[in-house]
């Protein structure tokens, strides 16, 4: 883990987040500037700056399923919601380290940006 990372330091629990769910893999903490009524971040506990960077499927994965279980707890697997992982500077990436927003409660508008 890099140690100045924003995300690994909550993953370390050395920044307060509102924690929703985690396993000894992933994070899924509550985003401090959310895009929809509920919006969600999962990160891998191990630093990944970004997607382009991911050499392990099973830690990519892992991310998608933590958001689905997130999803069911929040009441929004049965309407919807959305997955989104940034990638670097134009896609508005602004930690770099690997993570996935899952947001929900409202309608979603396609395309998205």
């Amino acid at each position: 883990m890099a140690d100045d990372c924003l995300f690994c330091r909550i993953a370390r629990d050395e920044i307060p987040a509102k924690i929703v769910a985690s396993d000894e893999h992933v994070v899924a903490f509550r985003d401090i500037n959310p895009q929809a009524p509920t919006h969600v971040v999962i990160i891998p506990r191990a630093h990944i700056p970004s997607l382009n960077e991911a050499d392990d499927a099973a830690t990519i994965g892992r991310l998608s399923l933590m958001a689905a279980k997130v999803a069911r707890m929040e009441g929004l697997a049965e309407r919807g919601y959305r997955t989104v992982v940034n990638t670097n500077a134009d896609a508005a990436q602004t930690v770099f380290h690997v993570h996935l927003h899952l947001l929900g409660g409202r309608a979603m508008g396609w395309p998205p940006g």
